[in-house]
C-alpha cells in the first residue's frame, strides 16, 4: 500500500458455500485482496468464476440458508462487516457502500417512483427532510447525467431507456456519499455507445468524488479504461492480481493468458478466428484441493494435479501490494513469452 495507508476495505480468507439439494457448492475460496481510497480495483473472469458472489457476500446479501459464509474477515474502515448485527449493517449498505447491479430493472422497484426510490435512501441513511431529500435527488440526477431532473423524480422506471434507468441506479448508489462503490457488470445489458457513455460517467464521478470502486466485469477491454489494478478470479479463488499495465504486459497466470487471447484485435493482422478457452469451469463441490484451471491450462504437469498452488509475488513485492499469482508454473519475461512451451 503506497506511503503506509490504510485501505478503505480489506478482506481476508472469505470463503461462502451453498448448501443444496445435490450437496455443497464452494464459491468463494479464501478470496483476499484490499482496496485503496480513490482506487478502482477490477474484478474478472468467466460467468460462475465467484466475481458477484464474492460482493455480495461482503454485505450479506445472499439468502442464508442456503448461503453460509464460513470463514473470513471484511473490514470497511477497521471494522468487520461479518460481525455486525442486522440493523448496524443495513446502515452500511447504501450508505458506507453503494451497490450497483447488473440488471437496472428487475434492480429498481416498478410501482414506485424514482425520485420515492433516490430519497427514501437519503431520508434513513442521512436523515434529510422530505424537501432536503428531494433537493439531493435532483443534484443527484444531474451528477449523473440525467436532463430535467426536477420533472423525472416523478417518472416510473419503465419511462426510463436502459442506459437512463442504469444512470438511476448509480445516483442512488452515490447517493449517501459511499465510501465504496461497487458495481456489478452494470453496463452488461446496455448497447455500446451507451455502455461507453456509463464508463465515461464513471470515470468523471470517481475524478470527482474519489471514492474507492469495485468494478465487476468479464470484459477485460473494460477493464484496460478504467481500472488502476485488476483482480483475475477463477473458481471461486484469486489467481492473479495486478496493476492494470503489468497485467497486460505480463500476464502470469495460464488463465489470465488465455482471456488476453480472446480479446478481438482491431489493428494488425487479424486471426481466421477468435481465440476460445477450451473445456469447462470446475464443479466446486469440495474446496479445491488441486489447481482448478489444471483441466483447461497447456502448462499443467503433476503438481497441479496434486496441490492448489497459494498466492506468490511476482514482482517482488508482499502478496497482496504488487503482482502476484496462484499457479506453479512460472511464466518466462515478456521478450520471451511468445516461445514459450509447456
Amino acid at each position: 500500500m503506497p506511503n503506509g495507508a490504510k485501505p478503505v476495505l480489506q478482506v481476508r480468507g472469505l470463503k461462502t458455500v451453498f448448501r443444496t439439494r445435490t450437496g455443497e457448492v464452494h464459491a468463494v475460496n479464501n478470496v483476499s485482496f484490499h482496496l485503496q481510497r480513490g482506487e478502482l480495483l477490477g474484478v474478472v473472469g468467466e460467468s460462475g468464476s465467484g466475481k458477484s458472489v464474492t460482493m455480495m457476500s461482503l454485505l450479506r446479501l445472499l439468502p442464508a440458508p442456503p448461503a453460509e459464509i464460513r470463514a473470513g474477515e471484511v473490514l470497511l474502515n477497521g471494522r468487520d462487516l461479518l460481525q455486525m448485527g442486522a440493523d448496524e449493517l443495513r446502515d452500511v449498505r447504501g450508505g458506507k457502500v453503494g451497490f450497483v447491479f447488473q440488471d437496472p430493472m428487475t434492480s429498481l422497484n416498478p410501482v414506485f417512483t424514482v425520485g420515492m426510490q433516490i430519497t427514501e435512501a437519503l431520508r434513513k441513511h442521512m436523515g434529510l427532510s422530505k424537501a432536503a431529500a428531494e433537493t439531493r435527488a435532483v443534484e443527484l440526477l444531474q451528477l449523473v447525467g440525467i436532463p430535467d431532473a426536477r420533472k423525472r423524480l416523478k417518472a416510473f422506471p419503465h419511462q426510463f431507456s436502459g442506459g437512463m434507468r442504469q444512470r438511476v441506479m448509480i445516483a442512488i448508489a452515490l447517493a449517501c456519499d459511499p465510501d465504496v462503490l461497487i458495481a456489478d457488470e452494470p453496463t452488461t445489458a446496455l448497447d455500446v455507445t451507451i455502455q461507453a457513455q456509463i464508463l465515461e460517467l464513471v470515470k468523471e464521478l470517481r475524478a470527482k468524488l474519489g471514492m474507492a470502486i469495485i468494478w465487476i466485469t468479464h470484459d477485460l477491454g473494460v477493464i484496460a479504461g478504467i481500472a488502476d489494478r485488476v483482480m483475475v478470479m477463477y473458481g471461486g479463488q484469486v489467481v492473479e492480481q495486478a496493476p492494470v499495465r503489468e497485467l497486460f504486459a505480463n500476464p502470469q497466470h495460464p488463465y489470465t493468458r488465455a482471456l488476453l487471447k480472446t480479446i478481438p484485435k482491431i489493428s494488425g493482422e487479424r486471426e481466421a478466428r477468435l481465440k476460445v478457452i477450451e473445456g469447462q469451469p470446475p464443479m466446486l463441490s469440495a474446496a479445491p484441493s488441486a489447481c482448478p484451471f489444471r483441466e483447461r491450462c497447456e502448462y499443467r504437469h503433476d503438481r497441479c494435479n496434486a496441490e492448489n498452488p497459494l498466492r506468490r509475488a511476482v514482482d517482488g513485492r508482499e502478496v497482496g501490494q504488487g503482482h502476484d499469482v496462484a499457479c506453479h508454473w512460472q511464466a518466462p519475461a515478456p521478450a520471451a513469452r511468445e516461445t514459450a512451451h509447456a
